[in-house]
């Protein structure tokens, strides 16, 4: 029996659930075409960044063993095997339980079979365990991209972005761990601005902890649109001079840290920069692109260490962004830095 789209106010529909057609690409590649030579990224699509720069780093070649460590959508993994072909494998990695299928589905059709893509189950953090599983004790090339997909970004019911209304979730496997919600209901004032202020270097951290406590309580603290209320009405209410850019500034970087404890982000992170060493073949390369402050100290100061320790022969001078034209065609990439490291011949 044909059911009937739900009908939207105005001309083009606003709601991702409503963009019908950005979300089926294989059936309407035309209109997806549109709106990608707009400047756009259609809903639910995730475009990689800075792909032709992170290869040029890695140098990957015929017969390396890789490692995505953040499969995401597959646009880095897809690059990884149009240079490890023949002869090389890419081990892909993703924790979420959801989109990780899709993009393997999506490579399989496209005829990626289980001799030269692998796909895991699990974070970055389990990058050694990935290895053995596919038969490695090492890589050539390994690779992270520390970024949210666009898949998780944009769907409202995954609860990452105050855009849309939805619950406050924002975990990468929804099957496991606690909501962002339940962090706000579960810390105190005290230690939700110290995370505020660890996670994203928040400004007003302790005005936009006390808001949120106050409100905890309520059921409607529960879902994005209201939380971000709640930090828009709180700052104005002690700075109203305050533009609506800087007050969506802060609600960005609230979001961004509470996504970091649900997920224990940087202890993952943490634990991938002490095992590359011991993952990276003599040689070998690996390369990193974070998305704010807090990661990239973090992969500076281990690249550092490791430069001096002797696990690393080389690493990069200066941080290397996205283009001025990638950033007008993915305006999520003025953000992305990319750094990167070359393992020495001997530990």
């Amino acid at each position: 029996m044909h059911t009937r789209r739900p009908r939207y106010s105005g001309k083009n529909p606003r709601g991702f659930h409503q963009k019908y057609k950005e979300l089926n690409p294989e059936q309407y590649a035309a209109q997806v075409q549109k709106v990608l030579a707009s400047g756009k990224t259609p809903a639910g699509m995730h475009r990689p960044i800075m792909v032709e720069e992170v290869m040029a780093r890695l140098r990957p070649v015929a017969g390396d063993v890789a490692v995505d460590c953040t499969l995401g959508g597959g646009g880095h993994t897809r690059a990884l095997l149009g240079r490890v072909l023949p002869g090389g494998r890419v081990i892909g990695l993703d924790v979420d339980p959801i989109e990780a299928p899709r993009t393997e589905g999506r490579l399989r059709s496209e005829g990626f079979g289980p001799e030269s893509f692998v796909s895991h189950h699990g974070n970055f953090a389990g990058v050694h365990k990935a290895l053995t599983a596919a038969g490695y004790a090492t890589a050539n090339i390994i690779l992270a991209d520390l970024g949210v997909s666009s898949m998780q970004l944009d769907n409202p019911d995954r609860g990452f972005s105050h855009k849309e209304s939805g619950p406050l979730d924002m975990r990468m496997n929804p099957s496991r761990g606690v909501t962002a919600a339940q962090v706000i209901a579960r810390e105190s004032a005290e230690s939700l601005a110290a995370l505020l202020g660890a996670n994203a270097d928040e400004p007003h951290a302790d005005l936009i902890a006390n808001a949120l406590k106050r409100h905890a309580a309520s059921a409607e603290a529960t879902t994005t649109r209201v939380v971000d209320a709640l930090i828009r009405s709180a700052l104005l209410a002690a700075f109203p001079g305050l533009t609506f850019a800087e007050t969506t500034l802060s609600v960005r970087r609230a979001f961004q840290a509470l996504r970091i404890v649900v997920n224990d982000e940087f202890a993952a992170l943490d634990a991938l920069l002490r095992s590359l060493p011991q993952c990276l073949a003599a040689g070998g390369r690996v390369a990193i692109l974070t998305f704010h402050s807090g990661e990239d100290r973090r992969v500076k100061k281990a690249f550092q260490v490791g430069l001096r320790e002797g696990a690393y022969s080389a690493l990069s001078d200066d941080l290397v962004r996205a283009t001025a034209e990638e950033c007008r065609a993915n305006p999520r990439a003025w953000s992305a830095k990319l750094r990167w490291a070359v393992r020495a011949s001997s530990l």
